[in-house]
Order: structure tokens, then C-alpha cells, then sequence
């Protein structure tokens, strides 16, 4: 069956970037000329899906705003001859069609994918995480699509992270299918370095199938009363499959300040119309 909704996740406190996500998400911060937030919606729509639920809470009016079409800046630009920036806006409120569901206690990733249940209905759909900009040629969601096609099952997108790390990531037992490819035996949330099963972390891109909303409902809650979704994929596990895929791609964690500095520096650089000087001026600096 076609994957033809994807749900991003938006609803978090951003802790990591306090004071400023205090009075402003997240997820609307800046890197370089669009937010956060855009670089999900765009991926999306390179990897062919039609519909977009976005999961918001309190104080993520903005989000709503920033999809909106706006008919007073729209007719100021067109006062002002500014043609070019005038289309901008308009194509950016026809992206794609986009359903809002506000989570109202942030108690994890999962119970942020599961109050999209009524709007996935009885299909698969795909899971994408603001905070992981994955940087690459062909969009890091339509390679996990592409598992899928193979598989037609659950797909999570992994990368291989340091021992030290594994306490960051929930960590797949791998069994290797092809070049890149690996059926999941087991899943296990932030292992410490000599309990982890390898060295694969899930990070934020899956495909999933509706049969994980009722693996949700089942999950206890664990760590800080939230439901993790790595606990109901170790559920799912027992009457589904679940693949991982290696994307090819660099991923930013754009949630803390300094992977959202490094994403910055890296799409700054490659930006025809300032990338040249930030080079020189960071040369200046060194």
C-alpha cells in the first residue's frame, strides 16, 4: 500500500535551546534563509507524500502562521514590486495540504505519534523528526520509501554512532539482509556502551505500519512517565517485521545549539549568495 501521510513531530519543549524557545518554537528557528521546520515539510514533498499531519502543543501557534497564507503581507509585497518575493510567499502556503493535532501533555515520541491516529486511519505512514536535517542528494525519507517498496513493512532509518554514544539512541540488533539493509531482532533505548547491540541508532525517519498505534496504546510508560516508541517497536516486533535502512546522507541534530551551529556553517557555505563571504570572514577569524 502506498505511504501517503507523514506525521512530524513538533510538539516538544525545546529545553536544549532555552531562553529563546521560552517565547518561540523550536522548530522556528533559523537556518540560514527558512526554519527548521520547512526543511522537514520540503523533504516530505521530494519523497512523493500528499498529505502532512504536523503534532504542535501549546505556544506552536507559529507553525500554523508560518503555513498560512498571509493576504496583508501578500498585497504590501505587491505594492512594493516585490514580485519575486511575492511568489515565495504564495508557493510556501501551496506546499501540501497539512493537518495540525495538538498534543496535550508531551509525553514522549509515542504518545506524539499516537494522537495522529485518527487522522493516519488504517494505513502506513512515515515519520519524520525536525530535529535530524539529514543533508543529501536523494531525501533521506524517500530512501527509507524505497525500503519499504522492498519489504512492504516497517522501516527505521539508522547510522552508526560511536560506543560512547549508544546512550543517546535506541540501538538495533542487526541482522544483515543486503549492502545497507538489515532485518531488526531487537531493539533496545540508550543501552550503555558494553550492553548495546551494536553500533546502528535509529534516528528520525520511519515508515511505519497502523498496527503500531495499538502497540503504543499497549506500552507502559517508562522514563519521565513517557511512552517511548522504541518500547512499542520491541511490542510491534513480536507479530511484525521492522527493517532498518543506512541512509547516505549527513545528519545535523539541529535540536541542540551546536549540531543547529554546524547545520548553519554547512548550508551557509553552499549558499550562492553568501557562501563566499562567510568563507572569507571565517577565514579572517582562523
Amino acid at each position: 500500500m502506498k505511504v501517503r501521510k507523514a506525521v512530524i513531530t513538533a510538539a516538544g519543549w525545546g529545553t536544549r535551546f532555552l531562553p529563546v524557545t521560552k517565547a518561540q518554537p523550536k522548530e522556528m528557528l533559523p537556518l540560514v534563509n527558512k526554519p527548521l521546520i520547512q526543511y522537514s515539510v520540503e523533504e516530505v514533498i521530494a519523497s512523493g507524500i500528499e498529505q502532512i499531519i504536523l503534532i504542535t502543543a501549546l505556544g506552536k501557534r507559529a507553525l500554523e502562521d508560518y503555513f498560512d497564507r498571509s493576504f496583508e503581507l501578500e498585497y504590501f509585497l505587491e505594492q512594493k514590486g516585490e514580485i519575486r518575493l511575492l511568489k515565495e510567499m504564495r508557493d510556501l502556503s501551496g506546499l501540501v495540504n497539512i493537518c495540525y493535532v495538538r498534543q496535550k501533555e508531551q509525553l514522549g515520541l509515542g504518545h506524539a505519534i499516537l494522537t495522529a491516529r485518527d487522522v493516519v486511519g488504517e494505513e502506513p505512514f512515515a515519520v519524520l523528526l525536525p530535529d535530524d536535517i539529514i543533508d543529501s542528494r536523494v531525501p533521506a525519507l524517500k530512501q527509507m520509501l524505497d525500503i519499504y517498496e522492498r519489504y512492504g513493512t516497517n522501516v527505521v532509518a539508522v547510522e552508526r554512532v560511536s560506543r560512547e554514544d549508544t546512550v543517546k539512541y535506541g540501538i538495533i540488533e542487526p541482522r544483515e539482509v543486503s549492502g545497507g539493509d538489515y532485518q531488526v531482532l531487537d531493539l533496545v533505548e540508550k543501552p550503555e556502551p558494553e550492553e548495546a547491540p551494536s553500533d546502528l541508532g535509529v534516528v528520525g525517519r520511519y515508515i511505519l505500519m497502523p498496527q503500531i498505534f495499538d502497540a503504543l496504546e499497549a506500552t507502559p510508560r517508562g522514563k519521565n512517565q513517557e511512552i517511548q516508541l522504541t518500547d512499542a517497536l520491541r511490542l510491534l516486533l513480536k507479530g511484525q517485521a521492522i527493517y532498518a535502512g543506512e541512509f547516505k546522507g549527513v545528519r545535523y541534530d539541529v535540536g541542540a545549539p551546536i549540531g543547529w551551529l554546524k547545520a548553519t556553517a554547512s548550508f551557509a557555505l553552499r549558499d550562492p549568495d553568501i557562501g563566499q563571504e562567510l568563507r572569507e570572514y571565517l577565514q579572517q577569524l582562523l
